[in-house]
């Protein structure tokens, strides 16, 4: 964006007010799992929804009112979400107290219009105005773990900036909140409903992620040495990377494969053996290769692949429809760069070998590994991280009684992560939004591009 824009571009905030269950859920505890524990702070999505009929006549103190009233129905069933993280006084384990402490919602206004903000696919420091951020100054335990800001442009426009605790939501179970409280903004507002996504009754409780190694022993037979290889793999990265802990800042950049492009990247890489493949291990594998070359690293350099696998149907029995806990484990593959440089084939073969091993086993020793002191991870440009989200198209969330024209992600906790998208524009197209080294970025648009244009 043109410095010119930048200085104009000012966000003024009109109130602030915190959201509270229309129905007061009874106070208790909700323990969580090792898997809630890892990453308690806020994940921030920006919805951009442009000037339409649906929302032209709205003034910004009547969309605040009916998200304020729809986010007041939703809490009374979602109540953990208007609660606190507290940390256990004998352990230090942080757990969640369910105590109706509420949300916050904030009005806001920009003279700008949405357009002058360029492309919204392309990270925007600016897009960091229109989410509201708790002082962390206040503590963990008192930062709300719901937070939203709504912006009404000069064009007539809004952007909607919502925050959601990592250890309260993963992305399906955000996504389900999300459509809860859009829906029932939609009831408020008599809007209609785009898109009907299924929702089942919230199961808060973590269950199965509570049990004791000892317990899930006794309950089937067990294999008790089993590794988590995420763990080991990050161990062995740290250990070569000891004497390289530059701390870098990462550039944001988005990049489009139409459905088109992700057919002929198969066709290109794969040849005949294209259909024993999905569009993930395909992409991981080219977005993996891309990355390291551009990196530049030598070929005896030990670069790994780590990516997220959802457990709810992983494990036995499956997690109950609804859940709202996080439920996502690594898995990983580690080569050497010069084994990186082999076909996409086999390295497809190792990421689809890697995906099929997140077992019943495999989770329980995943979930036990984190039972453990936890320490932040350095810096480790050899780790490649892919989160996908294709079958969370949050841009069909429609709190203005239709489809958002763009939902961005802001910086992650590892600005390196690869995010596999939904494209807003079509269906079997992915948006990849990734964190590079200034120095590397126009490498990797090299290596990536090539053999999908």
């Amino acid at each position: 964006m043109a410095s010119h824009k930048e200085n104009h571009f000012k966000v003024s905030l009109s109130r602030t007010l915190s959201v509270y269950p229309k129905t007061l859920h009874p106070l208790h505890l909700l323990t969580l799992s090792n898997l809630d524990r890892q990453c308690p702070i806020h994940m921030y999505l920006v919805f951009f929804y442009k000037p339409s009929q649906a929302n032209k006549n709205l003034s910004a103190s009547a969309v605040f009112e009916q998200l304020k009233a729809g986010l007041e129905e939703a809490l009374s069933v979602w109540y953990p979400a208007a609660g606190r993280l507290t940390m256990g006084p004998s352990d230090g384990k942080l757990n969640l107290w369910c105590n109706n402490g509420g949300a916050v919602l904030v009005e806001a206004e920009a003279q700008v219009r949405i357009c002058e903000l360029g492309d919204l696919s392309q990270y925007n420091e600016l897009f960091e105005d229109l989410v509201f951020k708790p002082l962390v100054d206040e503590g963990l335990t008192e930062m709300p773990l719901v937070v939203a800001q709504v912006t009404r442009f000069g064009c007539g426009g809004y952007s909607l900036g919502i925050g959601t605790s990592h250890s309260l939501f993963d992305g399906p179970a955000a996504y389900d909140f999300l459509h809860a409280w859009a829906s029932l903004y939609n009831i408020k507002a008599s809007q209609p409903l785009n898109h009907h996504h299924p929702l089942h009754p919230p199961v808060h409780e973590r269950g199965r992620f509570l049990e004791t190694k000892e317990t899930n022993d006794l309950c089937r037979n067990s294999n008790p040495t089993t590794r988590v290889v995420a763990i080991d793999h990050l161990y062995q990265l740290i250990r070569e990377a000891a004497d390289d802990r530059s701390v870098e800042n990462y550039v944001l950049r988005t990049f489009h494969l139409s459905g088109e492009m992700i057919e002929r990247l198969k066709q290109n890489v794969l040849g005949e053996e294209r259909g024993k493949f999905s569009s993930f291990e395909v992409v991981s594998a080219h977005l993996w290769k891309a990355r390291t070359k551009a990196l530049g690293l030598t070929k005896d350099r030990l670069v790994c692949l780590q990516f997220a696998v959802d457990t709810r149907n992983k494990m036995v029995p499956p997690l109950p429809k609804g859940f709202t806990g996080n439920a996502y484990v690594l898995a990983s593959v580690a080569l050497t760069a010069g084994q990186l440089e082999e076909g996409h084939v086999v390295i497809a073969e190792k990421i689809k070998k890697a995906k099929n091993s997140v077992t019943n086993d495999y989770i329980d020793a995943y979930i036990e590994a984190l039972d453990g002191p936890q320490a932040n991870l350095p810096p480790l440009k050899e780790l490649t991280l892919v989160s996908d989200w294709r079958r969370l198209p949050f841009h069909k969330i429609g709190f203005m009684g239709e489809e958002a024209a763009y939902v961005s992600p802001l910086v992650p906790p590892l600005p390196q992560v690869a995010y596999l998208m939904q494209s807003p524009s079509e269906t079997r197209g992915i948006d990849l939004r990734i964190g590079l080294l200034p120095n590397m970025e126009t490498a990797f648009s090299h290596y990536f591009l090539r053999n999908v244009q």
